[in-house]
């Protein structure tokens, strides 16, 4: 089968050996992956992987133990747990000390013609929901757990900092908890796809904005979610919260940033990590329309073209581009 292969910070497209069979797991024919900004800092060094990367997928069932699952289209929990931790009791792996991540830490990804997982990290596809927005479930739950992590208030005043695709995930899914979320980023075209889901934005043109003319204007937020992939993202996401607020942070990146410890201890700033998410509530908001993904694509690409997709994935303002394997 075909895969892309990263390796020593390069990338190749290769012809590899089909995905060894192990008991109980389940071999899935990859439909179609979106590049992610992960998919980005692990070419970059992130994590130190090798091998083959990709994790937001759909697939179509083509080996099981249960035969009822062949032919269903499924996405897939990224964290694959070892089963006998206290995290794996809980039903929870996402913290599994052992576990493994599709196409990110000790496990081969979705950026290849097949992949073979564990079948409790699957979730079948409803019917009513396209492929093209089924690809968003990985996103889609990682944005919405926030949701999970912090009790939002209607009233509270919530600020997302970056307009990329996982930003303007966050601004139009979480809207359905607190309307006057604010969404502030550069591009004026990605937040236009948060504004015509009813989603208020601001526009910079720089980040120096960030260090008075926003924070006067739409004055001092309660929580802000730092979603802009940059290392110094905190930095300006600090200057827009109220003390005893609450920053939510979202970025993973290959360099490291810094902190203003300070401010955090005399403001007394709540930080909250914030990654992966439940998979249920990202196809409940698909399959009941609470969201709109349509816009969020800005091209797709077949693998052989991945240099030509992986140019536009990383380049600046650009929404999902989607790699599509078979069909």
């Amino acid at each position: 089968m075909k895969a892309i292969i990263y390796k020593d910070k390069t990338f190749s497209i290769e012809d590899v050996p089909m995905p060894n069979s192990e008991d109980g797991e389940v071999l899935v024919r990859v439909l179609c992956a979106g590049i992610c900004n992960t998919d980005v800092e692990l070419l970059q060094g992130y994590m130190n992987f090798s091998g083959i990367p990709g994790h937001e997928f759909v697939g179509v069932v083509e080996e099981a133990p249960d035969p009822d699952l062949v032919g269903k289209r499924v996405v897939a929990d990224i964290n694959v747990g070892c089963g006998d931790c206290s995290w794996c009791n809980q039903d929870d792996p996402r913290h599994c000390p052992n576990r493994t991540v599709i196409g990110i830490a000790n496990r081969q990804g979705a950026f290849a013609e097949y992949i073979r997982l564990p079948r409790e990290n699957l979730h079948v596809v409803d019917g009513s929901i396209p492929t093209t927005k089924a690809v968003f479930v990985e996103p889609l739950a990682a944005a919405l757990e926030i949701s999970q992590q912090v009790h939002l208030q209607a009233h509270d005043r919530v600020a997302v900092l970056g307009d990329g695709k996982l930003g303007i995930l966050i601004a139009c899914s979480l809207r359905h908890f607190c309307p006057e979320i604010i969404l502030i980023g550069k591009h004026s075209s990605n937040l236009q796809i948060a504004a015509n889901q009813n989603v208020r934005t601001r526009r910079i043109a720089s980040l120096s904005d960030l260090d008075r003319r926003i924070p006067e204007e739409i004055g001092p937020c309660d929580i802000v979610i730092e979603a802009t992939g940059r290392p110094d993202g905190v930095h300006y996401a600090l200057n827009l919260l109220r003390p005893e607020g609450k920053l939510v942070l979202k970025t993973t990146s290959a360099e490291s940033g810094s902190l203003n410890l300070a401010k955090i201890v005399v403001d007394e700033i709540e930080i909250i990590g914030s990654r992966c998410g439940r998979f249920e509530l990202a196809l409940h908001y698909l399959k009941e329309n609470l969201i709109d993904t349509s816009e969020l694509v800005e091209a797709t690409y077949p693998l052989d073209s991945f240099a030509d997709a992986f140019a536009l994935a990383i380049s600046r303002g650009s929404k999902k581009v989607i790699l599509t394997l078979s069909k």
